[in-house]
């Protein structure tokens, strides 16, 4: 089994006023080779938006899209005709395909945005774009993983086109979950809030750990409990 744990401190960063930026692997100004992505997981950004302000209408191709938002509001807008504002406790997928183009701003002129953006790699090129979003209440979270992203969107998921799943937990001081993984499979936990500790290594908020060549994935919380996300991948 191989743990390697990417520590919150270390991730890239980019500060352009309007939006703090904290990259797990390599992206726009940031590159470090050592950290390009982790099998089909090719962007963790952690990003702050300030009140009123957010990314102007740009375009993306052949990326599986997630972001997670954490605290704020965060309000999409695309060419296929969607409009939407992602809140706490909402997961939105948009399979960029063939090509679309969309904004995203914080919905707020007074309060800050905070989110993760996610990028996996398409098992396809080409297929037509979509977009799905999702709200999925903190106690289906609570104390359990629960699958909030799938190939197949299975138990109410949403649906990536690449062979990767994607867990949701809360879990309070002392509670652990479990999640077995299958022969070749790789695991990317990252830490949202709290503490805790993944397979025995103590991580923080902000931190990633990859897991190679593990039969399964324990995550228990710290003293003030966690929220964690778990990535289950294709090598």
């Amino acid at each position: 089994m191989s743990i390697v744990v990417r520590p919150s401190a270390e991730r890239g960063h980019a500060q352009h006023g309007w939006l703090d930026s904290r990259h797990t692997f390599s992206f726009a100004d940031y590159y470090d080779e050592r950290h390009m992505g982790f099998g089909p997981l090719r962007v963790i950004n952690e990003d702050r938006v300030q009140p009123s302000a957010g990314f102007p209408t740009h375009g993306h191709r052949d990326m599986e899209i997630i972001s997670y938002v954490i605290s704020g509001a965060l309000r999409h807008k695309d060419n296929m005709g969607n409009g939407s504002v992602i809140r706490p406790g909402e997961v939105q997928v948009m399979s960029a395909g063939s090509g679309v183009r969309h904004s995203e701003y914080n919905d707020s002129a007074s309060e800050p945005a905070h989110f993760l953006q996610i990028w996996l790699m398409p098992d396809k090129h080409g297929l037509p774009p979509r977009y799905q979003q999702k709200a999925f209440a903190d106690a289906e979270k609570a104390g359990r993983l629960r699958l909030v992203v799938s190939p197949d969107g299975r138990d109410g998921a949403l649906s990536v086109r690449v062979d990767a799943e994607l867990y949701a937990a809360k879990l309070e001081a002392g509670e652990s979950v479990s999640h077995a993984l299958k022969p070749g499979r790789l695991a990317w936990a990252q830490i949202v809030e709290g503490g805790a500790t993944v397979n025995g290594a103590a991580v923080s908020a902000g931190d990633g750990v990859a897991i190679e060549a593990a039969d399964n994935v324990t995550i228990a919380a710290g003293v003030g409990g966690t929220e964690v996300l778990l990535f289950d991948m294709t090598e």
